[in-house]
Order: structure tokens, then sequence, then C-alpha cells
């Protein structure tokens, strides 16, 4: 849900598939060609970092019973796209965060740590090219999947183009070369996270991990 296909025209249909560990997508040309005329749209403006806050701020959106839980979890708050690194109630870490833009909301509610990859490789959903780990890598060096949803999805606006998904997505957190999207609301649904912060996240976590996110 982080990066799906990417260079298609605003208007165009795009047809993504779930392979195991990762999202995979292929442009369903005879659906385009048919769709795209009657939903062809402009792109939406891109949307703006949220104010830094400070801990104090931070900590007081945080329901109670969260606050309460013990051990380790992570608290993501979409509002102020912060991510927060909470242990027997108290705050350890607090870390910027692009979070899923209008329609492509990351997913709220309580999850855990589902899966942990270092340096991954990253497939484009459009031509299957793989891009290695590295400095070009959508994902950065980590990804942190949280969140799996096989409902599939027709024609839903990420601000750029129509997306249409068969089959599961996925959510997590992971870095990202686009350092300047950090802070907004600009994702298909995933996390992102400066490199240095997505590397701290990873050695603290597990599988299993609790993970919150606040609307």
């Amino acid at each position: 849900m982080g990066w799906l296909a990417v260079g298609q025209q605003a208007g165009d249909v795009v047809s993504v598939h779930r392979w195991p560990g990762w999202i995979l997508g292929t442009v369903a040309a005879s659906l385009a060609a048919a769709a795209a005329p009657a939903l062809a749209r402009q792109p939406d403006p891109i949307p703006p970092p949220a104010p830094p806050i400070s801990d104090a701020v931070a900590l007081s959106r945080i329901p109670s019973e969260l606050m309460a839980d013990p051990g380790l979890q992570l608290v993501l708050d979409r509002r102020t796209r912060q991510l927060m690194v909470l242990k027997d109630g108290r705050l350890l870490h607090r870390y910027p965060a692009a979070v899923g833009t209008d329609g492509w909301e990351t997913p709220a509610g309580r999850h855990q740590v589902l899966e942990k990859v270092a340096h991954p490789i990253w497939e484009h959903p459009g031509d299957g090219r793989q891009v290695p780990s590295g400095a070009q890598n959508p994902l950065g060096s980590r990804w942190i999947g949280f969140y799996r949803n096989c409902t599939p999805r027709q024609n839903a606006w990420d601000g750029e183009r129509y997306l249409s998904v068969d089959g599961c997505t996925v959510a997590g957190f992971h870095g990202t070369p686009h350092r300047w999207t950090v802070g907004r609301a600009v994702s298909h649904g995933c996390v992102r996270l400066y490199e240095e912060s997505v590397q701290e996240v990873f050695e603290l976590v597990q599988i299993g991990t609790p993970v919150t996110v606040l609307p």
C-alpha cells in the first residue's frame, strides 16, 4: 500500500495484485482505455506537512488505556503524523511520519508487527523491474509490516490516478529516498520514515510488537 504503480497519467486505472511479501501490479490497458475518459481528472495538490508539535501535545492525544499498557508498543497518530515508541507508558522516541493520503488512509486500529525485512527488494508494479536495496529503493533499507487486507478495491483515486486492487495489500513502516514526503499524507497507506528513524525502529521491535494507529 505504500508504493503502487508510478509514472501513470492521471485518469489511468491500474490493476494491482498481491504476491507473497510484496505488492505487484500491472496496468490494466483495456480497462484504462475504457474508463479513463470518464474518470480523468487533474492531480490533487501535494498535501502540506504537519506542523511541529511538542512531546506534551503528542502524548496528550494517546488514550489513557494505551498509556497503561505494559511493554514496548508503537503508536502512530495519523492526524499529527507522528510515530511514538512507548515502553511501560513512557515515551522513548518520537518520529515524524508520512501517512496514507485521502481515500488510502493508513488503517486505524490495533495491529501488530507481522514481518521485518532488512534491505528489501522493491518490484515495480507496472513493469516488474526490480530495485535492489540502495539509495533509490522506494522502501528504503527497512520494511516493518503490520497490516494485511484482501478486500478488492475498484477505481480508487489516490491523488494522482485511479487504482483498482485485485488481491491483498499490506501496510507497514519503511524508509524512503524522498525525504520531503515525511510529515505529509501522501502514501497508499504505508508509513514512510526517515532512514535513520526506520533503522532505529527496526532494532526496537520484534514480531508481535503492538502497533496502534490513531485516526
